[in-house]
């Protein structure tokens, strides 16, 4: 078997095209293969207008194609591409080879296996292993993402979760919207507003999908979320996430913390210095020393460990059958943070009982958790993988490099 023949095997040309040289250039180190259509081409081409019989027309200039390595050195597939007319209309057209991706400078081969390295490397990482330059690269995946996102069919979608991601310093954010059933990203546009309900309603009805459909949306307390729902999604209940709810809980635990060795007596800094962690651990997530440490703590009655009680009563609430008695139970909690309050220093539980304001205030969107489990749990898992792959990226150019990646 000659060498033309094993290439035309390796690339499954089949009978339409040939291999006719291949070739090795030593000082740059790059195999090239030579191909052109055979005359079985023209029994099976079509006029892409009307169906119609075409003839060959003319070639076009010499074509060259960036093709997977062979063994260590550069592969490049070089063709004059046959142009068709057809014999009914007169249409000429360029004849598609089968081994051109998206990207007329591409195999399909070669695009499947950066795409591939740029899902786990940083893209100016992958052009210097493949050789290729960082724009060429990103105009490849842009090909990609959009004609993969044109064929997303959304008529089935009933639960959406939203979440604001943080582009760079400054407060720049994007709003992610994703498919929680499906669990996969469904749309992305900048900002954090109501605007960025009606972006993603237009978006969600060119793909089959209509507003009134949704039932569910999952969200954090962004009162310009709650807005934007409100006023495109007729039927959709808030859930308010259950991650949301007890990471206030651990926020306004740490002002309690730090009020308490701002303003405490005597041993109190000694108590809780280097103790932020240790708030933030369930009891039985705790080592044998750390609950040796929190038992020592709770025994001096601090306002901070009467705190970490309320985290863990609050947390315990989700465990309960149903919306009714989660109901009973959050006004229950409520009471009793205003209760304890009245017995401590007034700025030392400001922050609890600004939490449990918060949660009244949003109860009915709180009480929707129960009515499917629904959380936000995708959309936080999908950020810290975000933000590991932007710090290793270093950041993206623009928002729309950012979009396309996620």
């Amino acid at each position: 078997m000659t060498p033309e023949k094993l290439f035309h095997e390796l690339l499954g040309l089949g009978l339409n095209w040939e291999v006719i040289e291949s070739r090795f250039e030593r000082e740059s180190g790059t195999v090239f293969l030579e191909i052109r259509e055979t005359p079985r081409l023209w029994e099976s081409a079509r006029c892409p207008k009307d169906g119609g019989l075409v003839f060959c027309y003319d070639h076009t200039e010499v074509l060259t194609w960036r093709h997977l390595n062979i063994f260590q050195h550069r592969c490049e597939i070089t063709c004059r591409l046959p142009r068709g007319k057809c014999r009914q209309c007169g249409h000429v057209f360029r004849v598609r080879p089968p081994w051109e991706g998206l990207s007329t400078h591409f195999t399909k081969e070669f695009e499947a296996f950066a795409l591939l390295l740029m899902r786990e490397m940083p893209v100016s990482k992958v052009a210097a292993l493949v050789g290729e330059t960082d724009p060429r690269l990103w105009r490849m995946l842009f090909r990609q993402v959009d004609a993969a996102y044109a064929e997303k069919d959304f008529s089935n979608l009933c639960c959406v979760g939203v979440d604001e991601m943080s582009v760079r310093k400054g407060h720049e954010y994007s709003s992610v919207f994703a498919d929680l059933a499906g669990r996969s990203v469904i749309f992305a546009t900048e900002g954090k507003d109501k605007e960025t309900w009606f972006k993603f309603v237009e978006a969600l009805e060119k793909h089959n999908g209509h507003r009134h459909a949704i039932t569910e949306a999952s969200m954090d307390m962004s009162q310009a979320y709650q807005v934007g729902v409100a006023e495109t999604c007729r039927n959709a209940q808030v859930v308010f996430d259950k991650f949301h709810v007890i990471k206030n809980a651990n926020e306004a635990l740490d002002k309690v913390r730090r009020a308490e060795v701002r303003l405490g007596g005597q041993g109190v800094w000694e108590a809780l210095h280097k103790s932020q962690w240790l708030w933030r651990k369930n009891p039985e997530n705790l080592t044998d020393q750390e609950q040796e440490r929190l038992a020592k703590i709770q025994h001096k009655n601090l306002s901070t460990a009467k705190a970490y009680q309320m985290r863990l009563v609050l947390q315990d609430i989700y465990r309960s059958g149903d919306a009714s008695t989660a109901r009973s139970r959050f006004k229950v909690w409520c009471r009793w943070v205003r209760w304890v309050a009245r017995f401590y220093k007034p700025s030392l539980f400001v922050s609890m009982l600004k939490l449990a304001q918060m949660i009244e205030n949003h109860l009915v969107g709180i009480r929707g958790h129960w009515k499917s489990g629904l959380t936000n749990a995708f959309m936080e898992g999908l950020n810290s993988v975000f933000s590991a792959t932007k710090r290793k990226a270093r950041g993206y150019r623009s928002t729309t490099h950012l979009i396309t990646m996620l």
